[in-house]
């Protein structure tokens, strides 16, 4: 499985591809895609898309895992993490990639078995499973690195939750009074 996970941002906007091979995962890709803050909100956008666009293009990903913004207590940091993630999400659907998204927590989790690990602690840990001589820099690309991780870590056991609902019985209403 090859998975990109992409750490939503408008200043900065992370990705990290990750490829799960048999001797374990293997990072393939990583960076920032940056745009200027003194550009007008739409022409930020547009590069975004183009550069998002161009690296689904160019990596051809089974997966896209997009972080789900949860919950941010500065309102402005929040609505550009918004807009820059539902582009995201877009320009993985336009390219026919399935998606999921993780909240921060649920990808500390599974990457670092602790739902509020520091920023320094996902680097750290996302550079020990993926064999890296030094953590990811800057936190973006750690944090877009774990989300692919994330999600090698639970696609089995989703899979295997969707194949149970699957062959579960349609519903049968109980004896009527």
């Amino acid at each position: 499985m090859f998975v990109l996970g992409i750490d939503p941002g408008l200043s900065r906007c992370g990705y990290g591809a990750v490829r799960r091979h048999a001797g374990g995962p293997h990072a393939v890709a990583g960076g920032v895609v940056t745009t200027a803050p003194d550009m007008p909100l739409p022409d930020r956008l547009l590069a975004l898309h183009g550069e998002l666009t161009g690296l689904v293009a160019e990596l051809c990903p089974d997966v896209v895992v997009v972080e789900r913004v949860f919950f941010q207590t500065n309102v402005r940091t929040a609505m550009a993490t918004g807009q820059a993630s539902g582009l995201a999400l877009l320009v993985a659907a336009s390219a026919g990639c399935p998606v999921v998204q993780y909240t921060a927590n649920e990808v500390k989790m599974a990457v670092c078995g602790y739902g509020a690990a520091a920023k320094d602690q996902v680097q750290r840990m996302v550079a020990t499973l993926l064999g890296l001589d030094a953590p990811p820099r800057p936190p973006d690309v750690a944090d877009a690195l774990a989300l692919a991780m994330c999600h090698l870590t639970t696609a089995p056991l989703r899979h295997a939750i969707d194949e149970a609902d699957r062959r579960r019985p349609a519903f049968l209403p109980g004896p009527t009074r």
